[in-house]
């Protein structure tokens, strides 16, 4: 009985580290952007993840975009089982990617995620569609244990690894890459349910 009572403070306190450290990288990273919402449904016989973020973009990326350099955002979701006797499982992960561009000839935003483009008159337009999902399926609730925990690392990010390969050297020269440092990342409690 004492065992487990350890064990189970143990695991409190390594998930409070967890999150914690969670934040705290988001606090770093966190630089322009703002997760207004973040939340997990049960529709259709999957879990669905929905999200929205408030992007700002620091001077050095509008300027880059301005000049017709086209920029990536990447948005990273793994949901995990809890085990207490080893790390937790990954039962899935998902990921998406927005491509968003200046078309300076019709002086519009192009936003692309997957082979769908849309066009946008403004960037704040054209962030906003990159920077939210709605009924994004992480997996068959089939497939899930109700008597098992379950959480949701998610991660929102510009992606550098995408830029032209001049940008990346001098971005790699700069080692935190500074201005281009813009992200978010949240630990989620999946709640239980049938």
């Amino acid at each position: 009985m004492h065992l487990l009572l350890v064990r189970r403070r143990f695991l409190q306190g390594f998930q409070l580290l967890l999150v914690l450290a969670c934040l705290w990288a988001g606090a770093v990273r966190g630089q322009g952007v703002e997760l207004a919402a973040l939340q997990t449904r049960r529709e259709d016989g999957a879990l669905t993840l929905d999200f929205a973020a408030r992007v700002t973009l620091p001077p050095a990326v509008e300027d880059a975009l301005q000049r017709g350099v086209p920029i990536y955002f990447a948005a990273e979701a793994r949901l995990l089982r809890s085990r207490w006797y080893w790390r937790d499982e990954r039962v899935a992960r998902v990921s998406r990617s927005w491509r968003v561009a200046y078309q300076p000839l019709t002086n519009t935003w192009r936003v692309g995620l997957g082979g769908l483009h849309q066009t946008f008159d403004t960037l704040n337009e054209a962030l906003g569609a990159a920077s939210r999902s709605a009924g994004w399926k992480l997996a068959e609730l089939a497939s899930l244990d109700p008597d098992s925990r379950y959480t949701v690392e998610f991660s929102y990010r510009l992606d550098t690894s995408q830029l032209p390969g001049p940008m990346q050297f001098g971005l790699g020269a700069l080692g935190s890459q500074g201005e281009w440092a813009v992200g978010v990342a949240r630990v989620l409690q999946v709640e239980p349910g049938p």
